[in-house]
């Protein structure tokens, strides 16, 4: 190509603004595959720090606990005192949490370790989208940043599990931690000099709000973990129940006097729009659960090393990415009813199929076919919900409804994995895996039967058209979920 030829518009800025955006989507993979790579490293992690078969299921929950009850007054934090420099702060503790947690010596301290990640991942997540936005320097580059967004919230998941599973065999599960710390550096240093800070907008806080719906969530996991235990009627039990639900109820109340409100009550007032968060709650805690019990199955039971358990999880991951090419499609034609009842009701098969695992059983003949209908299902479900959810929201309230979907998402997956593994650890057997197994693919079966029944029950034919400005994001939200 001779020089004449050579395209001669391109602004000025455009290779600061693709290294901006370049640094913004290296930070966003971290914090998405951070949710899944220490999955594969569990059974190590368990052997080295002896946390047993239920408190083990902290090391996801204390994560994903922080990450989506605070992320919301993450949010709120980033449009007062600017994007980047509050994208900057949730890094550095994301950062120094990682830091920690490869250096821990006991269950309290990794615990400990994963929630400052959350924090820091609550803190840091929802400027992604905005930086993205003012880094592209016009509207085809804002377009391909949110594409690439996309690609790297859906491959995060996939890209975790081989990630921590190659670290965990060729070094140590510490690593699944320890790899954050040079990127989350590198990025800190970098991103001053290459993205621009965000418009402010002054405004009060709702720390009630965060801190309630924090802290009731943290209770009624902490509860249902305990179960095992101490048993369903313990006043450890009944007292974590109570306490959580007190403080989601002051949660109601707050968000319905405050001025500035982490959750804005007319989101929530919808039926339809409740629904569709209700089904996404219980299928992302279903699907989480699948990611910790299979870990379970192919490492105790079929011997598979840490590499080779993180690949098992491929046809999941393939199967959401087919079918998330068509789901626009399939939207358009079939509407968000049919596409949730069809795809809970998959993935509710694909567990009871689960549930049939036996220890003479391979691979191929008991996950396999289980995972392929899973990651279609997934694909198939996601897209529909994140568009009732978006739905007829005006353009003013389009972040606020984003970010309730996405806390949900992150609760969900916590108190879904709380649930289920408890009944894994009340099944199991000293020295067996297999009995608590099978009775947790059927709970999560049964969390897909519920979201059938949700489905059938409240979903509308036809989801309600999604916002326009929100386009890219919509399809970048769903992604993520997936």
């Amino acid at each position: 190509m001779s020089r004449d030829t050579l395209p001669t518009d391109l602004p000025p800025n455009a290779g600061r603004a693709a290294t901006g955006i370049a640094i913004v989507l290296v930070a966003q993979l971290m914090l998405v595959l951070d949710a899944t790579v220490v999955n594969v490293a569990l059974p190590r992690i368990d052997a080295d720090l002896g946390f047993g078969p239920a408190s083990l299921s902290w090391i996801l929950n204390a994560y994903t606990l922080a990450f989506g009850g605070l992320l919301l007054l993450g949010g709120r934090l980033g449009d007062v005192f600017g994007r980047l420099k509050v994208f900057e702060a949730g890094l550095a503790v994301f950062t120094l949490g990682s830091a920690l947690g490869g250096l821990a010596q006991s269950p309290g301290q990794l615990v400990a370790a994963r929630t400052l990640q959350g924090v820091g991942a609550a803190l840091a997540a929802p400027g992604v989208l905005a930086l993205l936005t003012t880094s592209a320097p016009d509207e085809a580059a804002r377009n391909r940043a949110f594409a690439l967004f996309g690609a790297v919230s859906s491959g995060g998941a996939s890209i975790g599990l081989l990630l921590g599973g190659l670290l965990t065999d060729v070094g140590s599960w510490r690593w699944t931690l320890f790899i954050n710390v040079p990127i989350g550096i590198a990025v800190l240093l970098l991103a001053p000099r290459y993205v621009d800070e965000t418009q402010r907008r002054p405004g009060r806080f709702d720390v009630v709000g965060a801190v309630t719906a924090t802290f009731g969530a943290v209770s009624l996991v902490w509860a249902l973990i305990g179960t095992p235990e101490h048993g369903w009627t313990s006043a450890r039990t009944l007292g974590g129940f109570a306490v959580g639900v007190a403080l989601l109820a002051l949660l109601a109340r707050t968000e319905v006097r405050h001025p500035h409100p982490m959750i804005q009550p007319r989101l929530v007032r919808n039926r339809t729009r409740v629904a569709a968060l209700a089904a996404m709650a219980l299928l992302i805690g279903a699907n989480l659960s699948m990611f910790f019990l299979v870990v379970q199955y192919v490492q105790g039971v079929l011997g598979f090393g840490p590499l080779t358990a993180g690949a098992a999880f491929l046809p999941f991951s393939l199967g959401i990415f087919a079918m998330s090419r068509v789901t626009p499609q399939l939207l358009g034609r079939f509407g968000a009813r049919t596409m949730v009842l069809t795809g809970s009701a998959a993935l509710a098969g694909g567990y009871t199929w689960l549930s049939t695992i036996g220890t003479t059983d391979s691979y191929f003949a008991a996950v396999f076919g289980p995972m392929v209908i899973a990651g279609l299902a997934t694909g198939l479900v996601f897209m529909p919900i994140t568009a009732t959810v978006l739905g007829g929201v005006e353009p003013e309230h389009a972040g606020a409804a984003s970010g309730l979907l996405q806390t949900t998402q992150q609760l969900g997956s916590a108190v879904g994995v709380a649930a289920i593994v408890s009944v894994y650890a009340s099944g199991a057997v000293p020295g067996q895996i297999v009995p608590g197994l099978q009775a947790a693919f059927l709970t999560s079966a049964a969390f897909a039967a519920a979201a059938v029944v949700v489905a059938a029950v409240a979903l509308p034919a036809r989801a309600p058209r999604p916002v326009q400005i929100v386009d890219e994001e919509l399809e970048a939200v769903a992604a993520e979920a997936a």
